[in-house]
């Protein structure tokens, strides 16, 4: 919903200047979708909320009364209610409450998470527990594959990277098998053109890279960490050069490659424990990061690089007094040279602004 209220913000002013819309048709149509956003929006939230309390309610209920309750008539019970939320989703959907449907699959993709435990513990079955949540993740996938459902995609990745964790955690290593579950639930995000499901996938994504600093060369790699973000950024450049027709593909991915890049980074500064000409190296080399990307974010227009660019600067900076707050003078030091090398940035980013102004009005 938020992508087509951007998409149709921009079609209304172009509408507008072209002379197709009037601007009281184009303020009576901006009026519409904001009150479809306000009720149904809510109400979609609401159903979502109402699935996850009901699925644990049937998931409680069964449990409570395991025992008592033959062995077929449990399974019955939990096949009936499996394919009843499926089928409430095929009316609701047929009825154009794609929310509320979506919210019924979640409801389903919810029961088979319990029936999968409780009919595990029914029979005595042994094995490792992220197994089941690996099951459970693959019900998901295929929901929401099979009946085009975000939240059900959503949901799976969720288990994924759960399942990841919990596997790492267990074993005490890194656990390269993650990613090959995270890269079918995201193809999955891809066909189905999910923007927020593709953001979910980098987000796990950007974890499992950071994770490598503290799981590779004895928890020491955080260098491998800050030069896989700093490749990605330059691949996103090169790849917005080459396929100018992909803009959100590349600015996510440098947004994403910047954060890898600052997280390893940050470690290196922070829980090394550097020698302080080390330290005030790295520190340097972050801000000129930090500033570069801002640099980058309006030259290309990536806001997410401005905002990143902004927060982690004001971080590193806070973070930096922190660190060397034993030593006045380096402190001052420090701060009086990064001043002047942003000013002087500032004072250069206005010429050639001041220089571009006469070059647009003349062309």
């Amino acid at each position: 919903m938020w992508s087509y209220r951007k998409r149709i913000d921009g079609d209304l002013v172009r509408w507008r200047d072209a002379g197709w819309i009037t601007p009281e048709g184009e303020a009576a149509i901006r009026r519409d979708l904001e009150k479809g956003v306000r009720t149904l929006g809510l109400a979609n939230a609401l159903a979502i909320l109402a699935a996850v309390l009901i699925g644990f309610a049937v998931m409680s209920f069964v449990a409570a009364n395991w025992q008592v309750m033959p062995r077929l008539l449990r399974i019955g019970m939990l096949f009936a209610a499996l394919w009843a939320s499926y089928g409430l989703a095929g009316v609701l959907a047929r009825r154009g409450m794609s929310g509320f449907a979506n919210a019924a699959i979640l409801l389903g993709v919810g029961i088979f998470g319990g029936a999968i435990m409780l009919i595990s513990q029914m029979y005595h079955m042994d094995g490792n527990p992220a197994d089941a949540l690996l099951l459970w993740a693959a019900g998901a996938l295929l929901a929401g594959v099979g009946l085009r459902s975000n939240p059900s995609l959503a949901f799976a990745m969720i288990l994924v990277v759960y399942w990841g964790i919990s596997e790492a955690m267990r074993l005490d290593r890194v656990f390269w098998p993650f990613l090959l579950p995270w890269a079918v639930v995201s193809a999955a995000f891809y066909w189905q053109r999910w923007r927020p499901g593709l953001h979910l996938s980098g987000l796990a994504l950007m974890g499992f890279v950071v994770s490598l600093g503290y799981r590779l060369n004895d928890g020491h790699a955080h260098g491998l960490v800050a030069v896989i973000g700093l490749g990605l950024m330059a691949a996103s450049i090169a790849g917005e050069r080459l396929k100018p027709e992909l803009p959100a593909l590349w600015s996510g991915s440098f947004n994403y490659g910047l954060a890898i890049a600052l997280a390893g980074l940050w470690a290196l500064q922070f829980f090394e424990d550097p020698t302080l000409d080390i330290f005030m190296l790295l520190a340097v080399l972050a801000l000129a990061l930090l500033i570069a990307a801002i640099f980058w974010g309006f030259h290309a227009g990536n806001r997410g690089a401005l905002w990143i660019g902004y927060a982690g600067f004001s971080i590193e900076i806070l973070a930096i007094y922190v660190k060397t707050i034993g030593s006045l003078l380096n402190n001052a030091l420090f701060f009086l040279v990064a001043g002047l090398i942003v000013s002087a940035l500032a004072a250069i980013a206005y010429k050639l602004h001041a220089r571009g102004q006469p070059q647009a009005a003349t062309s």
